[in-house]
């Protein structure tokens, strides 16, 4: 049986029904929507390899999220609310008035920060492994937060980058 891999460099194994994912992840664990979330490297429910580690800004935390051009995780709609996830974590920066250079990074790999302190981490991965399995209320609610909070949130089209720098 041959694995889809989507142009990535092999080799590939498959995992619980997951898309095919690269043999070096083979051994990371697979994180759960509702577990503890601490910093590491994870395989997603939705087949994504999930990386959270401080920031070079040690007031945040870089959370990156990868797909391997998984076609289900790049529809326009998927890509619209990963945006405004990232745009309610910098409604946060804003309101605490620190600028930082990567608050999103859109495509195959997803790059947010996300103030310490601000939304919980927990949280966030939450709303990034909702999205990715269809359910965009907990991205919405946290976007209704931030602007609350901070102002509206930029919505598509409104600005190239996401955060200034």
């Amino acid at each position: 049986m041959a694995i889809e891999h989507n142009g990535i460099a092999g080799p590939y194994f498959e995992y619980d029904g997951l898309p095919a994912q690269h043999v070096v992840d083979k051994d990371l664990p697979l994180i759960h929507p509702y577990g503890p979330v601490t910093p590491g490297r994870y395989l997603t429910p939705g087949g994504g390899r999930l990386t959270i580690r401080p920031a070079e800004m040690r007031a945040h935390v870089r959370i990156t999220l990868d797909h391997l051009g998984c076609p289900a995780q790049f529809t326009d709609e998927k890509n619209a609310v990963f945006k405004r996830l990232a745009l309610a974590a910098e409604g946060y920066c804003v309101q605490a008035r620190c600028r930082h250079s990567a608050a999103y990074a859109g495509g195959v790999f997803r790059i947010f920060e996300v103030r310490n302190e601000s939304i919980a981490l927990a949280t966030f991965v939450r709303a990034a492994l909702a999205v990715e399995l269809g359910d965009f209320t907990l991205a919405d609610r946290l976007v209704q937060e931030a602007e609350a909070l901070a102002g509206p949130v930029r919505r598509e089209g409104e600005a190239e980058q996401v955060s200034g720098g």
